[in-house]
């Protein structure tokens, strides 16, 4: 009888599988398969968790063979493979489901499959070869699920974050660059969505790019807390099965491989069941998400008509707004931002309940708290960019429209204040509404102020709050 070339069989505590001959996952990866067919999304998804993996793998061997644990012929070949996935290759044998029970115990699997077949390989061996190189007795020594997994997530949340801070300072920059552009176009603010008192639409636009430089640091600061990891905890955070070195060793090497300030928590049993560092760094995404999507609410006001809403500035056309309703257009990138901040807002619900959950000295939904703050920072890094290329950059203002708003509203009063009195000021305002006449032609022919400080005190500069005003001027006294 003829053999089957295209499988292999491959034997575990449960029994035996047949897996495909040219896959580098195995037999725990399969079972995971079949148990776990829910996201329809694989781990590799995220490629920063499966370099991270790598990196936890390749460092255990490093430490492994530093302490004379694994000898230096495996050691190395299960370094050069985990390099190999480091470097961006098999990154589709990382098969296994985002969504997954056993606290992460199939992305481990999955992980250790792979870089061993991987090694052996280039061993010049054949795939699932596991008496000579063993996914569980060298690939994983002296390591379990329950310190790779977390350390692993932290260190691709923290790579992964590097990208979502570059996209956010190339957003902060294109606000920025607004502002300049808007520096002298003056236009009435708003409170409660009533008029109050000009400004320009630069200082508005500048005001966006301060708040996206406030969440940077917020960002920074809470990632902080992914740097202590619980390598050499094992099971519990006891270290059973380690070696006496390994700790210090692999962190030591992790730190290397990484390029990150990774330091070994101060108590393993407590950081095997704690999840606290996620939730700060979730809450951190989801308040840099909703100031995003505030300042999405706000482009979508201003731009708000054309005709028949506020139509202070135009945001790019990018596509028909609508089937029956020819011309309309919509501001579709600000929505689709929108919509991110709320996945966002839901991840992170996501994770507090998930971190809540967990019982005694494990977490056993790590796999859900890392999806979702992954699936955020993805979804937030190209949302920026959308926006950034998509919006920000081809907003243009509608000067006229925003100059004749500035010179019809009654709101320059309040410039006029410390000068006439706020009861004269209250009282010219509501002739200005009912009679639709300038406020400052009310002021010059009430008598209690010239034409020249009435000119000079409702300047742009003035009104902007641009040049202040640093002494007080003579009040002119209404006429007897």
């Amino acid at each position: 009888m003829a053999l089957d070339a295209t499988t292999r069989t491959e034997t575990d505590s449960l029994g035996s599988m047949k897996i495909p001959a040219d896959a580098y996952w195995g037999i725990h990866t399969a079972r995971a398969l079949e148990n776990f067919p829910i996201s329809r999304r694989p781990i590799s998804v995220y490629a920063d968790l499966v370099v991270a993996l790598a990196m936890v793998k390749q460092a255990s061997a490093r430490a492994n063979k530093e302490i004379g644990v694994l000898d230096a012929g495996r050691a190395d070949l299960i370094d050069r493979a985990a390099q190999r996935v480091i470097d961006g290759e098999f990154h589709d044998q990382f098969v296994v489901g985002v969504i997954q029970g056993g606290a992460g115990t199939s992305t481990n699997m999955n992980a250790n499959e792979v870089i061993t077949n991987i090694a052996l390989e280039i061993a010049g061996r054949e795939k699932g070869d596991y008496a000579y190189l063993s996914p569980i007795d060298h690939t994983n020594r002296s390591q379990s699920t329950n310190d790779v997994y977390p350390t692993a997530v932290k260190i691709g949340l923290s790579l992964d974050l590097k990208s979502l801070l570059e996209e956010l300072d190339l957003l902060r920059g294109s606000f920025l660059n607004k502002a300049v552009e808007f520096h002298d176009v003056l236009k009435i603010g708003r409170t409660q969505l009533q008029d109050a008192v000009p400004m320009t639409l630069g200082q508005e636009f500048h005001g966006f790019a301060t708040t996206l430089g406030e969440d940077h640091t917020r960002l920074t600061e809470n990632a902080r807390l992914l740097i202590e990891v619980n390598m050499g905890a094992t099971a519990i955070g006891t270290g059973i099965t380690t070696h006496a070195g390994y700790r210090a060793a692999v962190v030591r090497q992790l730190r290397e491989i990484s390029g990150l300030d990774l330091e070994s928590a101060d108590d393993l049993v407590e950081a095997t069941s704690d999840t606290g560092s996620f939730m700060s760094f979730s809450a951190s995404l989801k308040r840099n998400a909703i100031k995003l999507s505030k300042i999405c609410n706000d482009l979508r006001l201003l731009s708000s008509g054309p005709q028949a809403g506020l139509g202070e500035i135009n945001l790019p056309a990018m596509q028909a707004g609508s089937s029956i309703m020819p011309g309309k257009v919509n501001p579709v990138i600000p929505e689709a931002l929108n919509q991110v901040a709320f996945a966002v807002a839901g991840a992170d619900l996501t994770v507090t309940m998930a971190a809540e959950g967990g019982q005694l000295q494990l977490n056993a939904f790590e796999p859900i708290i890392a999806h979702s703050i992954f699936q955020s920072i993805t979804w937030m890094r190209r949302g920026m960019r959308t926006l950034r290329i998509n919006c920000v950059d081809g907003i243009t203002a509608n000067r006229e429209r925003l100059g004749a708003m500035v010179g019809s509203s009654v709101g320059v009063v309040t410039a006029l204040t410390p000068f006439i009195g706020y009861a004269a000021a209250a009282a010219l305002a509501k002739t200005a509404l009912l009679t639709h006449r300038s406020v400052a032609d009310l002021v010059v022919e009430a008598g209690l102020m010239s034409r020249d400080e009435v000119d000079k005190q409702l300047s742009p500069a003035r009104l902007s709050g641009l040049e202040a005003v640093t002494a007080a001027i003579p009040i002119v006294q209404a006429a007897e």
